[in-house]
């Protein structure tokens, strides 16, 4: 029986491979398919593909983040890095637009991501570094002259201009150092912290150790500025940045259910680990070297094989392959022939040159930058402490009899009387005086240089035809950008606030002054002529007058173009209304936002009104 049961398996098996074998003749396609290896499936689900990660700016952020993109596009995964500020991270993982954050600085950090994880929307994976550090910290020389800790700061208030130097508005510690000056700690009230952003600070401090001044700043460990600057931390700031001068730890945070959604990018995550040395390197070649991060990223993991192991220990690619084969293959791969990567390997040098130039005139014409810096930073403060010294109520009054005296209207002044104590109710008196400084300081010097070169533009019309595309240029040119050779060249504060400013507003009295003089009537030209009017005269006398409509409509455009830069302003440490719209935006406060923007309409609004031409009467 057994033997008729064997005998029947046999055949069975015969029967099957027969079929096997009919099937593959009458498909030939089928042979090649069953000599070939089978094909791998999707480890995650299609929607794992894109990985979306934060980068809040800081370097050893980016640096980190730039590692993680670079190593999951080896494995099949398309990395997606967003910049955002802090607390719009979270409020992001929360909405499930961001996957990834690997910035979490704590403690520092806590109260930031606290109600977050409490609600379970954020999950905190691991520490993917230790050891790190995040407090205050002055030049070597400067500690060595006994400023040594945080009480010590308030007794160097005077050279230290009472200003302790911050990062990015509504950063965590730029907070914790606002806090402290709002609660006195350490006789601190009297200080302001000048925000910016890290490389703004970081040239200031630069700035400082050229100078040897004296200067209070946030620093942490990892970052190459530990290396460039010979630097001290402060002690004493237990209560503030935590003990062990701020000691910290990074943690790795995803949205909830992220590594049940994807566990093969879970497993990396989980591996992934940093030490200070090897971030150093990293941001060392985006900040020295100025290599583009996801190059620098690249370099790093090409160098350090052993590393990139331990990270992809059971790991996959996307599609299920071993991922250290995967990145084997990739880095023996040679790229085949494009144009775009040929011409973009060819590179114009436009930006070192234009970095070399910058270079070499901020360090031949120290002098000549210095001198600018305290003649406009003198006349800003200046004008700033002059309207502080004027009683509030009288200059509320002051400003709504200006603004009778040039419209004769009584709505008018009431509505500045009431613009203006709106303002003071909502707690923005005094960053609303720093900001009219800037602006009045801002439209007098582009009045002062846009109406002679206005007039000049008109009398020679070569020189106008030189001039548009210059104006065109400072126009439509990012504002961001004047911000980045001002501020190396000036440093943070006023100076390269009201500099960029003045060349975003200058087109607009320079184009209008040449538009009133070129549109003056020929026959009272002619008639001036006739009467025996000498040039001058005839300026004076007919063009200016008939032309003044037409300026004063350039020097209110110019006003209000400088307002409109308050914001911008404030990114390089000017003040003003700008700080509490750049906190407001970094830190998703919708009120703090509302308040702020609704205070600069109003302001503006009241400028405009005061400032414009006087409406012609209508002809009887």
């Amino acid at each position: 029986m057994a033997r008729v049961e064997s005998t029947t398996g046999w055949f069975r098996c015969v029967l099957r491979a027969g079929a096997s074998v009919a099937l593959a003749l009458a498909s030939p396609g089928a042979l090649a398919l069953a000599e070939a290896p089978a094909a791998t499936a999707p480890v995650e689900p299609a929607g794992c593909r894109i990985v979306r990660l934060s980068d809040i700016g800081w370097t050893d952020v980016t640096a980190t983040t730039a590692l993680f993109g670079a190593l999951v596009r080896h494995l099949g995964y398309r990395a997606e890095i967003t910049v955002l500020s802090l607390p719009v991270t979270y409020a992001s993982m929360k909405n499930k637009d961001i996957d990834v954050f690997l910035g979490n600085w704590m403690p520092s950090q806590e109260g930031d991501r606290k109600s977050y994880v409490a609600d379970g929307s954020v999950e905190v994976i691991r520490a993917n570094l230790t050891g790190a550090k995040y407090t205050l910290a002055v030049p070597a020389y400067t500690y060595n002259a006994g400023l040594r800790s945080f009480a010590d700061i308030q007794h160097y208030a005077t050279q230290l201009n009472n200003s302790i130097y911050g990062i990015e508005s509504g950063n965590d510690g730029n907070r914790l150092v606002l806090g402290m000056l709002r609660q006195n700690l350490f006789g601190l009230g009297t200080f302001k912290l000048v925000e910016s952003s890290e490389q703004g600070m970081l040239a200031e401090v630069e700035r400082a150790f050229r100078d040897h001044a004296p200067i209070v700043f946030l620093a942490w460990d990892p970052h190459p500025m530990n290396m460039r600057f010979e630097l001290r931390y402060l002690s004493g700031g237990d209560a503030v940045f935590g003990p062990n001068y701020g000691e910290a730890r990074v943690d790795t945070n995803t949205r909830a259910g992220y590594l049940a959604q994807c566990p093969n990018i879970g497993r990396l995550l989980r591996n992934l680990s940093f030490t200070t040395q090897q971030e150093d390197r990293v941001m060392a070649d985006i900040l020295d070297r100025h290599q583009p991060p996801d190059v620098a990223a690249e370099t790093w993991l090409k160098a350090n094989p052993a590393v990139v192991a331990g990270w992809l220990k059971g790991v996959t690619t996307f599609d299920g392959r071993p991922a250290l084969a995967a990145m084997s293959d990739v880095s023996k791969l040679s790229r085949g022939f494009s144009l775009e990567h040929w011409v973009s390997d060819h590179k114009i040098p436009v930006g070192d040159s234009v970095a070399v130039m910058i270079e070499y005139v901020k360090t031949h014409g120290r002098l000549l930058f210095d001198g600018v810096s305290a003649v406009v930073r003198g006349s800003v403060d200046g004008l700033t402490a002059l309207l502080r010294a004027i009683p509030s109520p009288l200059l509320i009054l002051g400003a709504a009899a200006l603004s009778w005296v040039l419209r004769r209207s009584l709505p008018l002044a009431a509505f500045v009387v009431v613009a203006l104590l709106f303002i003071m109710n909502q707690g923005y008196w005094q960053p609303t005086l720093e900001t009219l400084s800037l602006v009045i300081v801002a439209a007098l010097v582009s009045t002062a240089i846009g109406v002679p070169v206005g007039i000049a533009a008109a009398h020679r019309p070569r020189l106008y035809s030189a001039l548009r595309p210059v104006l065109d240029l400072m126009q439509t040119l990012p504002t961001f950008v004047y911000l980045i050779p001002t501020l190396v060249l000036f440093g943070l504060g006023v100076v390269p606030g009201l500099i960029s400013t003045v060349i975003f507003a200058l087109p607009a009295p320079i184009r209008l002054t040449q538009l009133g003089i070129s549109s003056v009537p020929t026959a009272l030209r002619e008639a001036g002529e006739a009467f025996g009017a000498t040039p001058m005269q005839l300026l004076w006398k007919v063009e200016l007058p008939s032309a003044a409509p037409t300026i004063l409509a350039g020097i209110t455009q110019c006003i209000m173009l400088s307002l409109s830069m308050v914001v911008i302003a404030a990114l390089v440490g000017a003040g003003g209304l700008g700080v509490p719209v750049v906190r407001a935006l970094n830190t998703v406060q919708v009120g703090m936002g509302f308040e702020a923007g609704f205070v600069i309409v109003l302001l503006a609004i009241v400028l405009d009104r005061i400032s414009r031409p006087a409406d012609k009467a209508p002809a009887p």
